[in-house]
């Protein structure tokens, strides 16, 4: 693998990266509504949730890029309050349209079953990010209003230990960690046949062991100076990631191909996206697929738990989800958008303003 140190020690920003947290978004979404559809085997999407695992690693490398040089400085509190500002909002409107959806959906009435009291518990655990799986109509979800949200609770608890124990660590000791945290994948894997765990009771530790991996293979990479120069551009770093989304799922084989993607395809992305260069006339989209990423990620799932009781109770023919599907899919695409655009940005602005600036 080939290095540029300059690449990593000047504070520049990684367009394409951020672009390709976007396709990863979408990709996440699409998956969402195959797998309602179609058996896993049938799913062309079927390896779209490793999305998370390459989003672990990307905040691995963008939250070391960010803060190893001035957590010091900062302090652990302020750290705390940066990442709360950048994250939790989106967690919190995700958890409204989370309650709404559960109350208002036209296919299901599942207030009746769980009441007043149980349903305030399933909103303030998904506000508080506090697992509550308690659901079987829904699959034991760590958090029953927004599933997604599971990511984010390992991502917080990556970030603690983050700026209590990891920035401190030199590049050996953080191998060794890697290292040890790569067995456990291949553990996890051989034990489960794969790695979609951890967004579920039943799955919690798998998650543990996903973001371990994943968040600190992305430091080690800002740590070791990995960019690798190269001419894939955005489109071409897109169409990578897609191959690790289509790799066919395969029973007798996802312990083995899930594993490689994890421990060894996506860092080698990261580390092309961190050397790639950017064409100014996709600077736009690019940008946009990486703003729009996270508001898609969190607000998308609400949804899709309607589709999932209107699939069930309707059995919409083929012919017409060939058509539903991709219009949701736009759909989700521009509401995140506008949630980015006029709650979520205006949000984090006056919370920095607020939270922030009164403090300095």
């Amino acid at each position: 693998m080939q290095n540029d140190n300059s690449l990593l020690k000047t504070k520049k920003h990684f367009e394409i990266l951020d672009g390709l947290r976007g396709v990863a978004a979408i990709s996440v979404v699409l998956f969402h509504f195959m797998e309602i559809i179609y058996l896993p085997k049938e799913n062309f999407m079927a390896h779209s949730f490793m999305a998370v695992d390459f989003f672990f690693c990307l905040s691995g490398f963008v939250i070391a890029y960010a803060y190893d040089s001035r957590i010091e400085k900062i302090g652990v509190w302020q750290f705390i309050k940066l990442r709360l500002i950048r994250l939790h909002p989106l967690v919190i409107i995700g958890s409204i349209l989370g309650l709404l959806t559960f109350l208002i959906d036209p296919f299901s009435d599942f207030y009746s079953t769980y009441g007043f009291g149980k349903t305030v518990l399933l909103f303030l655990s998904s506000v508080f990010l506090i697992p509550y799986p308690v659901m079987s109509e829904r699959f034991f979800n760590l958090f029953n209003l927004n599933a997604p949200a599971w990511s984010l609770f390992w991502e917080y608890v990556a970030n603690i230990f983050y700026v209590l124990v990891l920035y401190r660590l030199g590049r050996n000791t953080l191998q060794i960690f890697t290292f040890i945290a790569a067995g456990l994948i291949c553990f996890i894997a051989f034990k489960s046949t794969n790695l979609m765990g951890g967004w579920s009771g039943p799955t919690f530790w798998d998650g543990g062991v996903r973001v371990l991996y994943s968040f600190l293979v992305g430091m080690l990479i800002y740590r070791s100076n990995w960019a690798i120069k190269n001419n894939f551009g955005f489109v071409g770093l897109s169409i990578l990631l897609l191959l690790a989304f289509i790799v066919p799922f395969n029973d007798n084989y996802n312990w083995l191909t899930e594993p490689l993607i994890v421990l060894i395809y996506f860092p080698v992305l990261v580390a092309l996206g961190a050397g790639a260069t950017l064409k100014p006339k996709l600077e736009p989209l690019c940008k946009l697929s990486g703003e729009i990423s996270y508001p898609l990620y969190m607000t998308h799932y609400p949804f899709i738990l309607i589709f999932l009781t209107y699939f069930v109770t309707v059995k919409p023919d083929m012919s017409l989800l060939k058509i539903t599907v991709p219009i949701f899919l736009v759909l989700l695409i521009i509401f995140a958008y506008l949630i980015m655009r006029f709650v979520d940005v205006p949000l984090r602005n006056y919370l920095k303003n607020k939270w922030l600036k009164s403090n300095s």
